[in-house]
């Protein structure tokens, strides 16, 4: 292979543009809905989770970039060809996924309603990374890995089956049952798994709407199901 082939296939750049403005929202999102309604700065639980959470998103950012550098450039850039549906569910998903963090700092922060243990946040924390860890395994080997369901004719979409792939079909929704419990319960809150455990039922919708989605307009997903069985938990569904 030349050089010129090299360079001719290498991602497109992220668009930074968008990049710049995801931070300044997760920026102004944490100070309005993690310390404002924990009615304090010096919530403990809420900088220790900001600390965690930003240091593995920068390691799993780094790690991406190394090995799988077109699912960090896809991810980051906005695409055509969304499912109507599935715009319309990412609405009361997204809802129910930002609700944890204000709701835990009611909780927790401002209320203490149902104070918990500090090992329970350590589980919390495990979740989290567990969660993490399936979720960054499945970006590494799938390029396709992108925030909506659509079929992605303008990258030759392909059906992937190595890594995680080769057990459930849709393993980084396994990833964010894990990583939604896991937030909850790191920030010391029980309340915090109500929106948590919506969001993991509209997830649950979602794998099955994208999953039929892809077995009718996917060439090859069809086979792929035949031979992994399991959308998402093996043995069971």
């Amino acid at each position: 292979m030349t050089s010129a082939n090299r360079k001719d296939q290498q991602p497109e750049g992220i668009d930074r543009r968008r990049l710049l403005l995801v931070l300044l929202i997760a920026s102004v999102y944490f100070a309005l809905f993690m310390f404002l309604p924990a009615g304090t700065w010096a919530w403990m639980k809420g900088w220790l989770f900001i600390a965690v959470f930003l240091g593995v998103m920068v390691v799993v950012a780094l790690y991406l970039w190394r090995v799988n550098p077109e699912v960090v450039v896809a991810r980051s850039r906005s695409h055509t060809g969304t499912k109507r549906w599935d715009k319309i569910l990412m609405c009361f998903f997204l809802t129910a996924v930002y609700a944890i963090i204000p709701v835990a700092a009611l909780d927790d922060g401002r209320f203490h309603s149902f104070p918990l243990p500090w090992w329970v946040c350590g589980i919390g924390y495990v979740l989290f990374l567990v969660g993490t860890a399936i979720l960054t395994r499945a970006e590494a080997v799938n390029k396709f890995f992108e925030p909506t369901v659509r079929i992605q004719t303008d990258r030759g979409h392909k059906v992937i089956d190595t890594g995680p792939y080769a057990i459930v079909r849709h393993p980084g929704y396994v990833a964010a049952f894990f990583f939604m419990a896991g937030v909850a319960l790191a920030l010391g809150s029980l309340w915090a798994l109500i929106p948590a455990g919506l969001s993991c039922v509209l997830l649950v919708l979602r794998t099955q709407w994208e999953d039929q989605t892809l077995q009718a307009e996917l060439e090859g997903y069809k086979e792929y199901t035949e031979r992994v069985r399991y959308k998402m938990i093996p043995g069971v569904w």
